[in-house]
């Protein structure tokens, strides 16, 4: 009897020393940035209660180390303020505010089914019978649940469109996307380079040269040129209303408008100066080509070399044009082509772009005559402030 009593005192002991040390009250020490965080959620609208009520938890824990007094306060069970605090031990305060993640339920698709959709999504849906050229995710889903049991995954049978979103974004597939790419067609499409660069590292020795006050011998002129197709001459068919201070932070303007036809911007730039040199004409043909090689054999002297920078387009090697260079003397005019699909390469370029972000945006005209006036307008602007274009891309590598 008195060994059943001692080992019943015994078990007693046990439990109650068991019980204490569960409801020993720990230190949790936390930062200032962290309590500054937790101050913030405990009193958001936005977060989810559950992340709210372990902020106050851990706020008041930290105020007073008590795991019953916590929970009268806070109105949960003092167990669950004791594991709130032991998460925040573990893992840290802010990590302690979010439920550990769970098994959850096993997956109903599998690796090779998700496999065949991956593989499905990379082809095109014109490929298999539909009109679409590209898939759709609700598509993809119905070819999938039809054509998927046949193809032995039986567990698509019943796919949905959202669970095909998840399974393409694991993958960082977006078939119903395209991106651009440019392909290389030019079989000398790195010795073209080459010879355009070779210019760009002249311009860099002439600008030397001329802020050394050396002479360089020859006089040369270097020009990027090229043609700046389709501007659209658009008018309004009701005024532009303008802003208000605290009302319309923008003009406003019509939607509807009408058009006047489109006109062509032939343009080069100097390379040396920074002077621009424009004609804008409704076509860019042959003979719009000469005029501006007229325009820049007017604006050099005689004895200038003009260096041209240009593509590869009909224009510039049509039989027009080559009969009227016949006519000049021996070395005026020397081009220097860029590659097919290398027209980045042509400083013009970023000119072009330049000017149609600020003359040409949102421009609207009465007339096509107008739009030619105050292109040239814009020409006549850019040429009283020029700026010097200086390439730099791989300039080192050319010979």
């Amino acid at each position: 009897m008195s060994l059943l009593a001692d080992s019943s005192f015994v078990l007693d002991q046990k439990r109650i020393g068991t019980m204490a040390k569960w409801r020993h009250a720990v230190e949790l020490a936390m930062s200032d940035d962290d309590i500054a965080k937790l101050m913030g959620i405990s009193r958001s609208r936005t977060e989810r209660g559950s992340r709210v009520d372990r902020a106050r938890m851990l706020l008041a824990y930290h105020e007073n180390p008590s795991f019953f007094a916590v929970g009268q306060a806070v109105g949960v069970h003092h167990q669950t303020v004791q594991r709130c605090v032991e998460r925040a031990l573990a893992y840290g305060p802010l990590t302690a505010l979010d439920d550990r993640p769970r098994p959850g339920k096993e997956p109903t698709i599998t690796p090779e089914a998700k496999a065949w959709l991956v593989d499905l999504a990379c082809s095109k849906a014109k490929d298999l019978g539909y009109p679409h050229e590209l898939w759709t995710t609700r598509l993809l889903a119905r070819h999938a649940r039809k054509r998927g049991p046949a193809a032995g995954h039986k567990c698509l049978a019943h796919l949905v469109q959202g669970t095909v979103c998840k399974i393409l974004g694991q993958e960082e597939i977006k078939p119903h996307k395209v991106r651009c790419y440019l392909e290389r067609r030019d079989a000398e499409f790195g010795r073209k380079m080459a010879e355009v660069l070779c210019v760009y590292r002249e311009v860099q020795v002439l600008k030397k040269a001329a802020a050394k006050a050396t002479k360089s011998g020859k006089p040369v002129a270097i020009v990027s040129y090229d043609e700046k197709p389709g501007i659209q001459a658009i008018a309004t068919t009701a005024p532009d209303l303008p802003p208000k201070p605290g009302v319309y932070a923008s003009f406003a303007r019509d939607h509807e408008y009408k058009r006047h036809g489109t006109v062509s911007l032939l343009a080069g730039i100097d390379l040396l100066t920074g002077k621009v040199h424009a004609l804008v004409k409704d076509r860019h043909r042959s003979r719009e080509f000469v005029e501006f090689l007229k325009l820049l054999n007017a604006a050099y002297p005689a004895n200038t070399t003009i260096k041209l920078i240009l593509d590869n387009h009909s224009a510039h090697i049509s039989k027009e044009t080559k009969t009227w260079l016949a006519t000049q003397r021996t070395g005026r005019f020397e081009f220097t082509f860029t590659p097919t699909h290398g027209s980045w390469l042509n400083l013009v370029e970023g000119f072009f772009s330049k000017f149609a972000r600020s003359v040409l945006r949102h421009i609207r005209v009465t007339s096509k005559q107008e739009l030619k006036e105050r292109i040239m307008a814009g020409i006549n602007d850019v040429n009283r402030y020029p700026v010097i274009h200086t390439w730099s891309y791989k300039l080192a590598e050319a010979a």
